[in-house]
């Protein structure tokens, strides 16, 4: 298995590799670090019959997980580590949408993402428009809803910078320059005649595992930009 599923994941065996603090470091983790907006996923990790609750896993130069207790826990012990099902799948419908939102607001306004938080129970984005009149958001709401709707696959590829950047539907690409070039694969998500863009969170495969989104605020958050905010029917 080279890639965790989006939604339920199954639970993984894996091997502590290093404890510092409350933080266990394992040999090999399908946790999701918070970045990108969004959180990162929380559960339990297991050795025998002791288990500790698992913190919102973070990013590091190894995927730290940070824990409520170490005791009893240490470095070598093959561990069961298992993920929030209910956090995860919220997060990852959620960020799916975000891409979804996205991308329709690009097509209808010419509206650039430039910030988004993603959270369990409802998210927000800030997008910024050559011209801000022209946005309707029952338009974008019932666009976004039409596609959630259509079943749409949704891919995962590793690509090279080159493929990416010279790609004529490739959105959100000015972030490339701050990632090191010994970074020589990207992760791009590809949402069927919606949506292509790197991006390295937690995904739906298909659009049908989704929900209905509803826009529950628009803010003016200065010259030319609104901060859309949205939530999902699961909720």
């Amino acid at each position: 298995m080279t890639q965790h599923p989006g939604i339920n994941p199954p639970p993984f065996n894996t091997i502590i590799s290093d404890i510092i603090d409350n933080n266990i470091i394992l040999n090999e983790s399908y946790c999701y670090p918070r970045g990108g907006g969004q959180q990162g996923d929380t559960g339990t990790i297991r050795k025998n019959d002791l288990q500790t609750e698992l913190l919102e896993t973070m990013p590091g130069e190894s995927i730290i997980h940070p824990v409520v207790s170490t005791q009893g826990f240490e470095i070598g012990d093959e561990v069961i580590c298992t993920i929030n099902h209910e956090r995860r799948n919220k997060n990852t419908t959620m960020h799916t949408v975000q891409h979804i939102v996205s991308a329709i607001a690009n097509d209808m306004f010419l509206a650039e993402t430039v910030g988004n938080q993603i959270s369990e129970e409802y998210t927000r984005i800030d997008l910024l428009f050559p011209d801000r009149d022209k946005f309707n958001s029952e338009d974008l709401q019932q666009a976004v809803n039409d596609i959630i709707k259509s079943n749409k696959d949704v891919k995962i590829h590793k690509w090279d910078r080159e493929r990416i950047l010279n790609h004529e539907q490739m959105r959100h690409t000015k972030f490339m320059d701050r990632i090191p070039n010994t970074v020589t694969e990207l992760r791009v998500v590809e949402i069927m005649d919606v949506d292509l863009c790197p991006c390295g969170g937690t995904h739906v495969d298909n659009t049908s595992n989704l929900y209905e989104m509803n826009i529950t605020n628009v803010k003016s958050k200065g010259a030319g930009k609104l901060r859309i905010s949205y939530s999902l029917n699961n909720h």
